[in-house]
C-alpha cells in the first residue's frame, strides 16, 4: 500500500477526535484570522512607521471612508508626486521608514551612497548558490539565499537595534541581485534559456539596478525606471499588521537572528493570499483574454466573463475576481489609485495603450457588476495595477512576488527595529483548550 493511502485511513478516522465546530470561536471569543465581528483587525501592537487608513470608527460603527496610506505621517501620494522629475523615491522612503523624518539633500545622497557600497555580492556566493543550486521556485530561493548570508557574516547572531539596522541595509541592497541571479539561474537550468550575469552599477538606483540586472542589453527609459521606483514605494509598508510584518516581529521578538527573520517573513509573502496575489490576478487576465477574444473585446464579453468568474466558471472556479477587494481598505486603496494615473505615462511611451484600455475597462464593468449582484464594489488593490505594470516592464511572472519582497525589506527592517527598542517581549498569544481529557489506555486494551 502506498504511504499517502496508508496515512489516508489515519487523516480519516481523525475527524471524529479533531473537530472544532465553527460556533464554538463565537462562544468563546476568539478571532479568527485575528479579525472582530466587525472585519477590523485585532490590535496586537503600537507603531509609529505606517498608518492603513481604510474606515473610521464612529459612535454608529465603523464607516467607511476613501484609503489612504501614511509613512510617518506623511501620504504616499505626496511622497510620489515629490519625487518626480528630482530624485529616486524608493531610497527617500528607506529612510523615512527608518529615521522617522524626511531627509535633507545631503543625508539623502550619504544614505544612498551606504545603501550602494553594500550592492556587491561575493563571487562565491553567486557561483555557489545561485548558479550551481537553481531553485524550482524564487521565493523559496530567496530564503534560501538569505538564510545563506547568515554565513557571511562575522557576527551573525547579534541582534542589537544598530546591528540590525546595518544587517538589514545589507539586505536591502543584495536582494535586487539576488532576484535577478536566482531567476537567470532557473530560466537557464529549468528553461535551457541563456544565461547572462550583470553586475550592480554603482551608480544607479535600486529601480535602475533592477533593471539593469534583468535586461539582457541592460537598457531602459526614465519612464520605467520611475514606474518601478513607484512600485517599490507603494510596497515599502503596509503597517505592522500585514501577515508578513506580523510574522517577523514574531520571529524576532525570540532574539533570533535577521536572516531567520527575514526568510521567515519571505515565506509568508509567498502565499496567494498575500504577496503572490499578483500572480493570481495576472493569470486570471490570461483566463479573460482567451474567453473574450483579446484587447478589442466589447463591453458586452467582457460583462458575461465576469459573471462567469463570479459564477465560479472560469479560470480556477472560486467566485473570486482577483485584484479587488482588501481587508483594511473599503471604498479604494491609495496604492491602485496611484498606480492607475503612472501606468497611462508607461503605455503611452511602449504603445500599449490598448491594453490598459482592456484593463480599466475590466476595471469599470467588474465593480459594475458587483453592484448588481452584492450592492457594492470591492476597491480596486493594488494587485490589479501592480501586475500589469511588471508587465508593461516585461518582468517575467517569476519576478512578480520577489519585487514585492525587494520593496517591502525595508517595512520588515524598520517594524524589527521598532519592537526591539520599544516592545521587546516575546510574542505568546494564547489559544483555549477545547478537547476531552481522556485516561490513557495500554496498548494491549485499545
Amino acid at each position: 500500500m502506498a504511504k499517502e493511502n496508508y496515512l489516508a485511513q489515519f487523516y480519516g478516522k481523525s475527524q471524529n477526535y479533531t473537530e472544532i465546530p465553527n460556533e464554538w470561536y463565537k462562544e468563546y471569543n476568539v478571532k479568527k484570522g485575528l479579525r472582530n465581528e466587525d472585519g477590523t483587525g485585532v490590535r496586537v501592537g503600537l507603531t509609529r512607521i505606517a498608518d492603513v487608513v481604510g474606515y473610521e470608527e464612529t459612535a454608529e460603527g465603523i464607516k467607511a471612508i476613501p484609503g489612504k496610506l501614511f509613512y510617518r505621517g506623511i501620504d504616499i501620494e505626496d511622497l510620489v508626486k515629490g519625487k518626480l522629475g528630482s530624485h529616486f523615491g524608493y531610497e527617500e522612503v528607506c529612510f523615512l521608514l527608518l529615521f522617522g523624518y524626511l531627509p535633507k539633500e545631503r543625508e539623502l545622497e550619504r544614505f544612498c551612497q551606504v545603501l550602494r557600497d553594500f550592492y556587491a555580492i561575493p563571487d562565491e556566493f553567486v557561483e555557489m548558490n545561485l548558479l550551481r543550486l537553481p531553485g524550482k521556485n524564487l521565493m523559496n530561493k530567496l530564503q534560501d539565499a538569505v538564510i545563506t548570508l547568515y554565513n557571511y557574516d562575522e557576527d551573525p547572531d547579534n541582534t542589537d537595534v544598530y546591528e540590525t539596522l546595518v544587517k538589514g541595509l545589507n539586505l536591502v541592497a543584495k536582494l535586487p541581485s539576488i532576484a535577478c541571479y536566482a531567476y537567470q539561474s532557473k530560466v537557464h537550468y529549468y528553461d535551457r534559456d541563456s544565461l547572462f550575469i550583470h553586475y550592480a552599477n554603482p551608480e544607479y538606483s535600486i529601480a535602475e539596478n533592477f533593471l539593469s540586472l534583468l535586461r539582457k542589453d541592460q537598457k531602459f527609459s526614465p519612464k520605467e525606471a520611475g514606474l518601478l521606483d513607484t512600485l517599490l514605494m507603494l510596497h515599502a509598508d503596509h503597517g505592522g499588521g500585514n501577515n508578513s510584518t506580523f510574522t517577523n516581529v514574531v520571529i524576532s521578538s525570540t532574539g533570533t537572528d535577521i536572516y531567520s527573520t527575514i526568510s521567515g517573513s519571505i515565506g509568508s509573502l509567498k502565499g496567494p493570499r498575500h504577496g503572490g496575489a499578483n500572480i493570481k490576478v495576472a493569470e486570471m487576465k490570461d483566463a479573460v483574454l482567451e474567453e473574450t477574444g483579446g484587447y478589442g473585446a466589447s463591453d458586452e464579453k467582457i460583462r458575461r466573463t465576469v459573471e462567469k468568474l463570479m459564477d465560479g466558471k472560469l479560470y480556477d472556479r472560486t467566485g473570486l475576481v482577483y485584484g479587488f477587494g482588501h481587508a483594511v481598505y473599503t471604498i479604494s486603496d491609495p496604492r491602485a489609485e496611484i498606480l492607475r494615473a503612472y501606468c497611462q505615462a508607461v503605455a503611452k511611451e511602449k504603445k500599449m495603450m490598448d491594453e490598459l484600455d482592456f484593463q480599466m475597462r475590466f476595471e469599470r464593468i467588474a465593480q459594475e457588476v458587483m453592484v448588481e449582484r452584492k450592492g457594492k464594489a470591492l476597491p480596486t488593490n493594488v494587485d490589479y495595477y501592480s501586475g500589469f505594470a511588471y508587465h508593461m516592464l516585461q518582468i517575467p511572472r517569476d519576478l512578480y512576488t520577489p519585487l514585492f519582497v525587494i520593496g517591502r525589506m525595508v517595512g520588515w527592517l524598520a517594524h524589527n527595529l521598532e519592537n526591539k527598542l520599544y516592545d521587546g517581549r516575546i510574542m505568546r498569544p494564547a489559544t483555549k483548550y477545547v478537547g476531552e481529557n481522556k485516561a490513557y489506555v495500554p496498548m494491549k486494551e485499545r
